[in-house]
């Protein structure tokens, strides 16, 4: 083989990498976005400003003047679907198509793109039941369950180099894990027990807010305890704050989950205002990514 051809395959695998790196970060920041403008739509009341699915109404594919602000709200929601599709699409074109860069990362890359549509259609369904509570929170749990698979993409991306970490903290990663997603599981269900429904004829799932508020923040404490072990334990053997894969993770996990606390704490004493709602959804899809990351770089077999 010549070294002009060697030279640019190596142009080629270096460009696809870089190019696959770009699709999964976008990837991730829109699988998070979409609860963002979700949580929008519901929070400004626009819930049903598409009264139809998969049309906006009985005539028309779009939205019409007679909707207002709110179809215009809801349909934009509905058109960014198509945004992650073309980013779904182009990044599993791209994994396929390279074999040495694509390695572990095809099933993330299809599971992605298929959740898009079933996301699709649940969100379909919360329209015909009038935006049922359980139906929204279940659309919401599925949007968190395609942030971990976007995140679980990027790390395979990236395949980075890890050293083995002791067994305590080798366990505290699942337990994280798991007490993270409690908390996010009955947020939602505080979500649904909230006045934001996302129209005014929508019903609310019965549940006492006020209790269920405190059912929420018990696991979101153990949650920022844990996490702050973790990272004094990381700090500890890496002895860098921001250097390493596993300290940048533990740090901006311990903040999101404090944000969360606070952004949690304010909004229960002030009768949960929509801005600080949409915030703190914001918090927990990033929360679900870091999660999942941290998982990933303490998940290693080996302790030493």
């Amino acid at each position: 083989m010549r070294v002009s051809e060697i030279g640019s395959k190596v142009a080629d695998l270096v460009f696809a990498k870089s190019r696959l790196r770009l699709y999964v970060w976008l990837s991730l920041i829109s699988q998070i976005l979409i609860v963002v403008t979700g949580g929008a739509v519901r929070l400004t009341a626009s819930g049903l400003g598409c009264p139809e699915w998969p049309m906006c109404t009985e005539e028309s594919l779009v939205t019409v003047p007679e909707m207002g602000i709110h179809g215009i709200i809801e349909f934009g929601n509905r058109l960014l679907t198509f945004v992650l599709v073309i980013i779904a699409v182009l990044t599993i074109f791209t994994v396929f198509r390279n074999a040495r860069t694509g390695r572990g990362l095809r099933w993330p890359s299809a599971a992605l793109l298929a959740g898009i549509p079933a996301q699709a259609v649940i969100g379909g369904i919360s329209v015909w039941t009038n935006l049922n509570p359980w139906v929204v929170g279940l659309h919401f749990v599925l949007s968190g369950a395609l942030i971990a698979i976007a995140a679980l993409l990027l790390f395979r991306t990236y395949q980075p180099t890890l050293e083995p970490v002791t067994e305590l903290r080798w366990r505290l990663s699942p337990a994280i894990a798991i007490v993270g997603w409690v908390s996010v599981l009955i947020g939602v269900m505080v979500t649904g027990a909230g006045p934001h429904s996302g129209d005014a004829e929508s019903p609310r799932n019965g549940l006492d807010l006020e209790l269920w508020q405190h059912f929420h923040s018990y696991p979101g404490y153990l949650l920022l305890a844990l996490s702050l072990l973790q990272l004094t334990l990381t700090l500890r053997a890496e002895r860098s704050f921001f250097g390493g894969w596993r300290s940048r993770v533990s740090v901006l996990l311990v903040a999101t989950i404090t944000m969360q606390a606070i952004v949690g704490v304010i909004q229960a004493r002030m009768g949960v205002p929509a801005l600080l709602v949409g915030i703190h959804m914001f918090g927990a899809s990033v929360a679900i990514a870091l999660l999942t990351l941290q998982w990933l770089v303490t998940s290693g077999r080996r302790f030493d």
